[in-house]
């Protein structure tokens, strides 16, 4: 986690998630996610279980309190709709279908408390993650962007029409721009990703990293991927 070290703000760290931080993280959720069930401490422990070198949690030194977090687990997008929610993507957030003899790293979570928030703890997270990648010679990193800018929008923009213009910077939204700051390519625009997701409309954008140093086959391009809608 060097590289996601260095991008730290000074007065924070970075390192694996423990079974000490389940409380803090669920009420973080419940901070950032208001409308969505947070997570269990079963199901955090599940997620260290699984894949205990995926999780991630950034610490704010003076207190000692967890400030943001990103969970992570291996799929194979192959066995996946492009448009396939979060819940189907995660097995229900239980992430029972992570495979470690698959080859992209799925994004599953990631969020900052609002106290620690534009301090650039999400791009240290998201360095971390990617260092994973390299170091586990992955094709990819996959995940689904909200685009809560999106609904005040919805009536004149098609969402194809929305990520077009955040992209050219036209319009910023407060979750898909940083993702583009962050490095991150926009695959597709797919609706129900998180379907409780008012801000967006239910809609997210399909985004994706790829390893430069191992990148995926052609015949495995997620454009390439079956629609369910």
């Amino acid at each position: 986690m060097d590289e996601a070290r260095r991008h730290l703000p000074e007065g924070y760290s970075i390192r694996l998630m423990t079974e000490e931080d389940y409380a803090e993280i669920a009420e973080i959720c419940r901070r950032v996610y208001p409308t969505e069930r947070p997570y269990t401490a079963e199901e955090l422990a599940a997620h260290h279980r699984l894949f205990p070198e995926g999780q991630f949690v950034v610490i704010h030194e003076e207190s000692g309190a967890v400030a943001g977090a990103h969970f992570t687990l291996i799929i194979w997008m192959i066995h996946f709709h492009l448009d396939d929610s979060w819940d189907e993507l995660t097995a229900g957030g239980s992430f029972a279908d992570h495979d470690p003899e698959a080859h992209t790293l799925y994004g599953a979570d990631l969020f900052v408390h609002p106290e620690h928030q534009h301090h650039g703890l999400g791009k240290a997270l998201t360095l971390a993650t990617r260092e994973l990648v390299a170091h586990k010679a992955l094709w990819r990193m996959v995940g689904g962007s909200r685009m809560p800018g999106y609904g005040r929008l919805a009536d004149a923009l098609e969402p194809v029409d929305y990520i077009a213009k955040v992209k050219k910077a036209e319009v910023t939204d407060p979750v898909l721009t940083a993702h583009l700051h962050d490095g991150w390519d926009v695959v597709a625009a797919i609706r129900g990703y998180l379907p409780h997701d008012e801000e967006s409309k239910g809609w997210a954008a399909v985004i994706q990293w790829i390893n430069p140093d191992c990148p995926p086959p052609p015949d495995f391009d997620l454009t390439k991927l079956p629609r369910k809608n």
